[in-house]
């Protein structure tokens, strides 16, 4: 399964979210850390426990958006 999820800087942080699942987004001041939250987030969404790895591949970046794609198995 392959997500998306978009990491956007201000001036205070960053936001990490997944856009395809509701209320799957997270801040912090450093990217790498709002991240690893989202990807937290979305691991409970999806009911997913630790066995499943989760890859995260830097898809594209402009002035303040990243895109990252989230690649795992569901099983």
């Amino acid at each position: 399964m392959v997500i998306d999820l978009v990491t956007i800087k201000s001036d205070d942080g960053y936001t990490a979210e997944v856009p395809s699942i509701k209320g799957c987004e997270s801040w912090s001041h450093e990217e790498d850390s709002a991240i690893q939250n989202a990807v937290e987030l979305l691991r409970f969404y999806l009911k997913l426990n630790e066995n499943n790895e989760i890859k995260i591949d830097r898809a594209g970046k402009n002035l303040s958006k990243t895109v990252y794609k989230l690649v795992f198995n569901k099983y």
